[in-house]
């Protein structure tokens, strides 16, 4: 084995933070610590009962078990295009502007590689979500980092990067893609029509693909929009949504991806090389997700109020400051020193694991992120743990 070298991609990219964290703290709760973890946005509430009734009945029937299409089923991709009108305005061809697809965090993959030549530039937020500078680099593409920063409420500075591009400091016409995330993760920063207009405007006049990831549009926000709602935005962009977050259905792997047609046929291309269609029984219990009513995202929305609260506790408990009118699954504070030193001392010495800003990039430094995922009674023991 010692002659037998991986890719040269596998030592340029590291495994996951969580992964890695994970581990340790499965190690610590077998020496019997039992560690409160804040730190993962993974879901602990069910689907609803009849999204689960569907997934049992569906599975119950020989015929379902065979190979499914690589564009998902007529029915899921037409629930897709109904719930986008819905809920966003936005009018989508459920034949050919939809794509289901095992999960948005797979969905990133398939995108960059249905673009991205080696060599090829992307812009990626830092602070942001660690997939897309990962998925990058495993295609060898060349990574630029734009800053958001908490005195631009967290959006990116257009003029910055053009005027970075007159000076020969980065080059915008060798940029291919451009990933953004609005509700944001880590920072909480809702989307707005005008960033999107402007997210829009600027792929258009750099012939930059504007990337979309918006998994968190319905977690504590009253006001869910899509870049899709924006006029001219199939032409240039292209959106990735999950039934992970709003439907308590992270473990299942259902997700999609919005675009033109001609930009949905270059990803069905990569995707249909890389799997053989989603199990139906799945397809069909998660148009019973879509079709919830309003109480389902009211009762949602109730329940991560109160855990936001307690949150915010254990955040002004560290010492962090916590800007107001944060959305989605977490909550973002901004500390004195290094978040990574302060995260290990809480989790070595309280038992508690909260996310450092650190490792979303240079911008997250002096932030830490806590998850919403944990209910009420786990939050409170985790702020008594602390202020202990």
């Amino acid at each position: 084995m010692k002659n037998i070298c991986p890719a040269k991609r596998i030592g340029e990219v590291e495994e996951y933070y969580f992964s890695l964290k994970l581990k340790e703290i499965a190690e610590m709760n077998r020496r019997g610590e039992n560690v409160i973890n804040l730190g993962i946005g993974n879901p602990d509430l069910p689907p609803s009962q009849s999204t689960i009734d569907s997934l049992v009945e569906e599975a119950r029937k020989s015929t379902n078990h065979g190979y499914q299409s690589y564009v998902g089923i007529p029915e899921l991709r037409e629930e897709f295009a109904l719930w986008y009108k819905s809920k966003y305005s936005a009018d989508l061809d459920p034949k050919t502007e939809i794509l289901p697809l095992m999960g948005s965090k797979e969905g990133i993959m398939h995108i960059s590689m249905a673009f991205l030549n080696a060599g090829d530039s992307v812009l990626i937020p830092n602070p942001g979500y660690p997939t897309y500078a990962s998925v990058s680099t495993l295609l060898d593409a060349n990574i630029v980092y734009y800053s958001l920063k908490e005195e631009n409420d967290w959006y990116p500075d257009f003029d910055l990067l053009e005027q970075m591009d007159k000076k020969g400091e980065i080059s915008l016409k060798d940029v291919k893609l451009m990933w953004c995330n609005y509700p944001n993760m880590p920072t909480g920063a809702n989307g707005s029509m005008d960033l999107f207009e402007k997210f829009v405007s600027f792929g258009k006049k750099h012939n930059i693909v504007i990337c979309h990831d918006n998994p968190y549009s319905f977690i504590l926000n009253d006001k869910p929009i899509s870049i899709m709602s924006v006029e001219g935005a199939k032409d240039i962009c292209i959106e990735l949504n999950s039934l992970s977050k709003t439907f308590n259905m992270s473990g299942w792997r259902v997700g999609m991806v919005a675009s033109n047609s001609q930009f949905i046929e270059w990803i069905l291309r990569v995707k249909s090389n890389m799997d053989s269609g989603m199990f139906k029984p799945l397809q069909l219990a998660s148009i019973e997700a879509l079709k919830a009513d309003d109480s389902w995202y009211e009762d949602m929305t109730n329940t991560y109020a109160k855990r936001r609260k307690l949150a915010k506790q254990i955040l002004t408990n560290i010492g962090a400051e916590v800007r107001e009118n944060q959305v989605g699954m977490f909550l973002w504070g901004r500390i004195n020193g290094s978040a990574e030193e302060l995260c290990d001392k809480i989790l070595y010495d309280s038992k508690v694991f909260l996310t450092p800003g650190s490792i979303f990039g240079s911008e997250g430094n002096s932030y830490v992120r806590i998850s919403l995922c944990s209910n009420e009674q786990m939050l409170e023991r985790a702020l008594e743990r602390i202020g202990r």
